[in-house]
């Protein structure tokens, strides 16, 4: 018999410690080769860690919560049979460098699982409407007997020419701006599920829509109340007891694992690369017309799409017209002021994930070389697995270009922060139905605002605005994606 004690690896390149979160043996248990002993958390994400032995548990050498260095011993298992354990061979992923694309070797088929159980995430494609942002008028009743009123009018209602008549005291005549007002406003739904909402005291305009044509459905209905509820729960046993002196009603949560790691890098990053940040208002009208397409299409059966899917071949197809923009300011080693721009002909595709452990970015490696399926089933996998806290440390690493979607939240636009050895990252806003002037006709249209911000060093105000723009128009025209 021989024990083998099992020391904490390097899971990923260059980590010094990890949490313990939960072991999932215990003394007793028979293992085998590459069953999983625990789950630990590291600076990059939560990681399952294999066993290199195969035999039965004799102790637990380190309890669940404990953060320790890599190479401290954590489980000691003794061999059934006698003579030298045989660890399992894990390689570390590499990411090589390559030649504005380069194309890598096949790699090993992942999952395909599409389904995004679980709250908003960023990446998760922006909803409709989301934000209630002016009181809506209430629509005329319906008599008995009276054809129904329709959910929306298809076009802007065109007030006729006014006649020869008695003017009343009081003009109470619809004009032109409040029957934009009106359908902007309008939230689609069918009437079940207004009858839903109204039982519930739910208003439609606080709901985020994730219908095919941009209206609530039950399933939303459902989730906003579980969410709603759940807030209150917390809301209502949030306050300490007034009682209580007020240094004893403070919760002190430590900073650790991905949060701390995150917070330090965003910091370096804020002071030493001079952020400036542009804006652009885009009409994605018929980006959401494609994306209903691509949503009935047998090809996309059963891969989630959303708008977020559009933007991420937008942005690849920008960078390579624009290719500073996926590039990585490097110091020299030897202290000088001297440095160097290296320029990646590849494009690791990084998407900013809110996760219950902290902000993740995993990235789409060679992002560039997938199809329109491939990229969607990637995006699927990576906001699968974040939202699991399954995401590997090399998933983490190798990021040229990050995009965040903020509008997931119900947020317009915002100025995000550069991730680390990038130059430029994207901010997705909302998509919400807005009056547009459309060939002199103001019109109602679905519109997003982009947030882009950009290391000065490397790129001006000239390159990130002809990025940003060729952005937008591939949002404006997703046809052009096919040139």
């Amino acid at each position: 018999m021989t024990v083998n004690k099992f020391n904490l690896p390097d899971v990923g390149e260059g980590l010094t410690e990890a949490e313990i979160v939960s072991w999932k043996v215990k003394p007793g248990d028979t293992v085998a080769i590459n069953d999983v002993l625990c789950e630990i958390e590291t600076a990059k994400s939560l990681v399952e860690l294999p066993s290199p032995f195969a035999g039965t548990v004799t102790e637990l050498l380190v309890p669940e919560g404990i953060t320790i260095e890599v190479g401290t011993a954590i489980i000691s298992v003794t061999d059934a049979v006698s003579g030298d354990p045989t660890p399992a061979d894990v390689p570390a992923p590499a990411t090589p460098v390559q030649p504005l694309y380069g194309k890598l070797p096949a790699s090993d088929a992942g999952t395909t699982d599409s389904a995004l159980a679980g709250g908003p995430l960023v990446g998760s494609g922006p909803k409709a409407d989301a934000v209630k942002r002016r009181a809506r008028k209430t629509a005329p009743a319906v008599a008995a007997g009276s054809a129904p009123v329709p959910e929306v009018a298809p076009v802007v209602a065109r007030v006729p020419a006014a006649k020869p008549v008695e003017t009343p005291a009081v003009d109470d005549r619809p004009t032109l701006g409040d029957t934009i007002t009106g359908l902007v406003n309008r939230v689609l739904a069918k009437p079940p599920v207004r009858k839903i909402a109204r039982d519930l005291g739910i208003d439609l305009a606080d709901v985020v829509a994730t219908g095919s044509r941009g209206e609530v459905t039950r399933e939303d209905l459902v989730s906003y109340q579980a969410q709603r509820d759940a807030e209150l729960d917390k809301a209502d046993g949030f306050w300490g007891k007034a009682n209580k002196p007020q240094d004893q009603r403070i919760e002190r949560v430590p900073v650790k694992g991905v949060r701390k790691a995150t917070a330090k890098a965003m910091v370096e990053s804020a002071f030493a690369a001079p952020h400036v940040s542009i804006f652009v208002d885009v009409d994605a009208s018929r980006t959401m017309e494609f994306v209903k397409r691509l949503k009935a299409s047998r090809d996309f059966e059963g891969i989630k799409v959303s708008p977020l899917l559009i933007l991420a071949k937008a942005v690849i197809w920008a960078a390579a017209r624009n290719p500073s923009v996926n590039a990585t300011w490097v110091d020299n080693a030897d202290g000088t002021d001297s440095a160097e721009i290296h320029v990646k002909h590849y494009m690791n595709l990084g998407i900013a994930a809110a996760t219950p452990r902290g902000l993740m970015v995993p990235n789409i490696k060679d992002a560039q070389d997938l199809s329109l399926k491939e990229l969607a089933l990637a995006l699927n996998n990576l906001a699968t697995t974040a939202r699991a806290g399954k995401t590997q440390p090399a998933e983490m690493q190798g990021g040229t270009l990050t995009i965040t979607n903020i509008g997931a939240l119900g947020i317009d636009t915002g100025t995000p922060i550069i991730n680390p050895g990038e130059v430029a990252i994207v901010a997705f806003g909302t998509i919400k139905q807005k009056p547009w002037v459309l060939d002199g006709e103001v019109i109602p249209r679905w519109i997003t605002t982009l947030g882009g911000s950009f290391d000065h060093r490397v790129v001006d105000g000239d390159l990130s605005a002809r990025f940003m723009a060729d952005v937008a128009a591939i949002l404006e025209e997703p046809a052009l994606l096919l040139d």
